[in-house]
C-alpha cells in the first residue's frame, strides 16, 4: 500500500510499504477515504523539532471502511463508515469515564500516526471509533470533509471550549486562526458565548471566523492585541480564552487577554520553553487543557451536529490534494495558501 513518509524537513513522500495487519485482538483495519494535514505535522516538516528521518509520517486523523476487526472488537464489523479519532480511548477508565478520553489511563499507545495511507492499524479500536451512518457515497464532499474534521480539529477547538467553561453570556477570545482556532469560535458559540474575538491576520480566515461566529477580529499581534482586545471589554479582559497555537507569544497572549478569574483552554501542542506563573497566581487565571476527548465529544455532541447541518467545519479545508501530492499538501500550509490541506485517498 501507499503511506506519506518524513524525508527530512521541507519534504514527505509517499512510499510502498506492506499493508498493515490485525496485531492484537481489539485491532481495526481501516481502508483510509480522507486524510489532511494537521498543524502539528508541521513542527517536524518546518525543522523546528527533531524527528527521524525516512520515519514514519505523524498523520493521525481519517475517516473510513472498516476492512478487519480483532476478535475482541464488538463495535464495528467490516464494511462500517466510522470517523478515526487521534486518540484511542477505552471508554471505562477513570479518565474516559470523567470524559478525558485523550489521556485514556489503559495504554500508552494513545495517539495515531502514519495516517495518511490508504489503509491504518487502528489500536483499542472498542469504544474509540465512532460509526457515521451509510457510506461515504451517500454523503456530498462538504458533509464528508465535516465528518473528517471530527478526527481533530472541531473536537480539540471544542475541547478547548469545554476546559474553559464557555458558557451562555461570555466573552470568548481566541488565539489561532488555523483550523483548530476556527472551531473554537464554532465550538464558543455552540457553547453559548455572547461575544468572541477571533484573532486573525489573514483576510480569508478572517471572513471564516465571521460565518463561524466570530462578533470581532482583532489582527494585532502581542501586547498591541492585548490592548486592542481590553479595548473591546471596557478594560476587563475575556471570560475565557481558547489558545490553540501553542507557541511562547500566542500563550502569553492568551494570559495577558484574560480578565483575573477567567480560564484559558490550551490545546496548542506547547512549544514554549518555559511558562512562569507567576502573573496567573496573581491574577487567580485557571489553566486547563490537553488532547481533545475526541471520541467523547463525537458521541454526546459533534456527530449530530454535523449530521443535522448545525456546524459546517468542514470549510476549514480550503485545498484539496492526491495523497500522491502530499508534499503541495504540507507546503500549502507551510505557506498559509490553505487553512487545512485535505487529501482524498483513491
Amino acid at each position: 500500500m501507499k503511506s506519506t513518509i518524513f524525508m527530512e524537513p521541507g519534504k514527505v513522500e509517499v512510499e510502498d510499504i506492506e499493508k498493515p495487519a490485525i496485531q492484537a485482538s481489539d485491532d481495526v483495519i481501516i481502508h483510509v477515504v480522507r486524510t489532511c494535514v494537521c498543524g502539528s505535522d508541521l513542527w517536524a516538516y518546518r525543522g523546528l523539532e527533531d524527528k527521524a528521518a525516512h520515519s514514519e509520517n505523524s498523520g493521525h486523523e481519517a475517516i473510513g471502511i472498516v476492512e478487519e476487526v480483532g476478535s475482541d472488537i464488538t463495535t464495528v464489523k467490516p464494511g462500517d463508515f466510522v470517523i478515526a479519532p487521534f486518540t484511542h480511548g477505552c471508554g471505562h477508565c477513570a479518565a474516559c469515564r470523567a470524559g478525558f478520553d485523550g489521556v485514556c489511563q489503559n495504554h500508552t499507545d494513545n495517539f495515531s500516526n502514519g495516517v495518511q495511507s490508504e489503509y491504518i492499524r487502528f489500536q483499542h479500536g472498542e469504544w474509540a471509533l465512532v460509526k457515521i451512518p451509510g457510506q461515504p457515497e451517500d454523503y456530498s464532499d462538504a458533509m464528508l470533509n465535516s465528518l473528517l474534521s471530527l478526527a481533530d480539529v472541531m473536537a480539540t477547538g471544542y475541547h478547548a471550549a469545554r476546559v474553559a467553561n464557555v458558557k451562555t453570556g461570555d466573552t470568548v477570545v481566541v488565539v489561532g486562526d488555523g483550523a483548530v482556532g476556527l472551531c473554537g469560535v464554532i465550538a464558543a458559540q455552540m457553547r453559548g458565548a455572547k461575544r468572541i474575538i477571533a484573532m486573525s491576520r489573514h483576510e480569508d480566515r478572517q471572513k471564516l471566523a465571521i460565518e463561524f461566529g466570530a462578533t470581532d477580529i482583532v489582527a494585532e499581534r502581542g501586547d498591541d492585541a492585548v490592548a486592542k482586545v481590553k479595548a473591546l471589554t471596557n478594560g476587563a479582559g475575556a471570560d475565557a480564552v481558547l489558545e490553540c497555537v501553542g507557541t511562547e507569544l500566542s500563550n502569553d497572549t492568551a494570559m495577558k487577554v484574560a480578565r483575573p478569574g477567567a480560564i484559558v483552554g490550551r490545546v496548542g501542542l506547547p512549544h514554549e520553553p518555559k511558562m512562569d506563573m507567576t502573573t496567573s497566581f496573581y491574577t487567580n487565571t485557571i489553566i486547563a487543557g490537553g488532547p481533545a476527548s475526541v471520541t467523547t465529544y463525537d458521541k454526546s455532541v459533534l456527530l449530530k451536529a454535523v449530521l443535522d447541518g448545525d456546524i459546517h467545519p468542514g470549510k476549514v479545508f480550503n485545498q484539496q490534494f492526491k495523497l500522491a501530492d502530499i508534499n503541495d499538501a504540507y507546503q500549502a500550509m507551510t505557506d498559509r495558501k490553505a487553512i487545512k490541506s485535505l487529501v482524498v485517498i483513491d
